[in-house]
């Protein structure tokens, strides 16, 4: 396996160059990448399977660049290696493989190594991809970008879709993110799993608890996961909301 190393410290990567190369079976892509820019054009011209990726470097820090291989179409398995353990979470939201703090021990990496032979490199992008690029049908995850980078939502944890001016807010099991993707998009897409109750709105059928009239005429739907709270119901949607329960 190729493996880049990518790291704004020169020692750095000389050291981790070192333990790579007594490991059999894994081939160092020299010199290595300083930065985020760098290590984009290396990717792209040396095809590497694993980067050995630092977060906290000058320019593209070591998240942004792994969220722009997330876009890609056959991106390479990311295993972060930093000094700083507070972004582990941040890195697995971007879809690493492997978080390694320094000084990294050499059954650590390792084993991280081994970890990123096993993932199928095309997966993270099909899941990515809209289902009209994919040609495979409706995605089994929504990707949007957060501060994290990109955050990959399972649509089974998804609560509901809210269009709000030129974006729409994603309600999921760990709270919300905001979609560049257009509501009429999604439904297309998703229709058989979300159903419209407003101009604005789509709730995931299997989150359907009751719809309920409050005192003055208005219709509320309340949703699995929401602790209580409730969705308006536009007055034309009631009759389908209705009907689509009673099938559920």
């Amino acid at each position: 396996m190729n493996v880049l190393i990518v790291d704004d410290e020169p020692l750095a990567r000389e050291r981790l160059s070192r333990l790579v190369g007594e490991l059999e079976g894994y081939h160092v892509i020299e010199p290595g990448a300083s930065n985020g820019e760098e290590a984009l054009s290396m990717i792209d011209s040396q095809k590497p399977d694993v980067v050995l990726l630092d977060i906290r470097m000058p320019g593209l820090d070591g998240l942004q660049v792994a969220a722009r291989l997330c876009e890609r179409e056959a991106p390479p398995a990311v295993v972060f290696c930093t000094a700083h353990d507070e972004f582990a979470l941040d890195a697995f939201q971007v879809s690493a493989v492997g978080y390694l703090v320094k000084p990294v021990r050499p059954e650590h990496l390792l084993e991280a190594l081994k970890k990123a032979e096993k993932p199928n490199r095309v997966q993270l992008a099909a899941l990515t991809r809209p289902a009209a690029e994919a040609g495979t049908g409706p995605r089994s995850h929504i990707s949007a970008r957060t501060r994290k980078g990109i955050e990959l939502i399972p649509l089974d944890q998804v609560i509901y879709f809210i269009a709000d001016h030129k974006y729409v807010t994603l309600r999921h099991e760990g709270g919300e993110v905001l979609l560049d993707e257009p509501l009429k998009a999604l439904e297309d897409e998703f229709g058989d799993r979300f159903v419209r109750i407003h101009r604005n709105a789509l709730v995931a059928r299997e989150r359907i608890e009751r719809l309920q009239r409050t005192p003055l005429g208005h219709f509320q739907l309340f949703l699995k996961g929401l602790n209580g709270d409730a969705l308006i119901v536009s007055r034309r949607h009631v009759a389908g909301v209705r009907k689509m329960m009673q099938q559920l």
